[in-house]
């Protein structure tokens, strides 16, 4: 399981996203962190967007409540999300709909 770490006003976890890949999708966990997978290239910040646009959809919260706190040219992320708690993270991580 990824860890996320809880704050008093946002919730934070690690990713590790392949861009260029066929399918957009979780793809496991390694070191902590989840795995993604993005179709989107690297270039010009277009897979830093594809991550948020994908993980607000999966966390079913608005693109402006995720941002990347740190890892913006680097495939490892830290990504902090508001307005979810880190048990609401994980349910929606683990248990879509």
């Amino acid at each position: 399981m990824i860890s996320i770490r809880e704050r008093e006003d946002h919730v934070s976890f690690g990713v590790r996203v392949h861009p260029g890949a066929r399918k957009t999708a979780i793809t496991g966990e390694a070191g902590g962190a989840l795995k993604l997978s993005l179709t989107a290239p690297p270039a010009n910040g277009r897979a830093n967007q594809a991550c948020i646009e994908f993980l607000a959809n999966l966390l079913k919260v608005p693109r402006s409540s995720i941002t990347i706190a740190s890892g913006q040219w680097g495939r490892n992320k830290v990504i902090r999300v508001v307005g979810l708690s880190a048990e609401g993270v994980r349910r929606r991580l683990y248990e879509p709909d």
